[in-house]
């Protein structure tokens, strides 16, 4: 692919960065805060961003297990996670390619929508299953980690734009 003017090259991220971002994005999914409906999915914002930049490493199979860990950590329906963390990962690969030629202020208003919509697929799922609507406190979770995306994409690529080791005998 084609690097877009001005961006810099980065360097190749270290798999067990991911590992330990999405583990730590469960971990404060998982946190008894009294979990309240306007709270960001701080693991649906990883995975996204994850989808986006390391595709073959973080795909929809990753997103179903961990789906399923966040369904059975809420006592949520069985899949109901798994299913809405799958659908955002179907969608971000979709999105993939014209998001990496954007900065991210504009990826976030790209995902806004992806996350709307993943937020309104859990709302349904859990309707149709039986329980309450959660109601109108829902609302500014997307937008709340629409906002938080270009934060996740400055902390989570700064590893990756260290300076590559100086040598001393390459005149370059």
């Amino acid at each position: 692919m084609i690097m877009p003017r001005g961006q810099p090259l980065l360097m190749p991220v270290n798999p067990v960065f991911i590992v330990v971002s999405l583990t730590v994005g469960l971990a404060l999914n998982m946190l008894p805060l009294g979990r309240v409906p306007w709270m960001p999915d701080v693991l649906m914002l990883l995975l996204a961003f994850w989808g986006v930049h390391q595709p073959s490493r973080v795909g929809i199979g990753v997103a179903f297990v961990l789906g399923l860990c966040m369904d059975v950590s809420q006592s949520a329906l069985l899949g109901q996670h798994a299913l809405a963390y799958s659908v955002l990962l179907f969608g971000v690969d979709y999105l993939r390619r014209r998001l990496l030629w954007f900065g991210a202020g504009v990826q976030a208003l790209h995902v806004l929508p992806l996350l709307l919509g993943v937020h309104a697929l859990q709302v349904v799922l859990r309707l149709v299953a039986g329980g309450l609507f959660p109601g109108w406190e829902l609302l500014p979770a997307p937008f709340l980690e629409a906002l938080l995306w270009p934060l996740v994409c400055w902390v989570l690529l700064a590893p990756q734009r260290r300076p590559p080791d100086k040598d001393e005998n390459r005149p370059l």
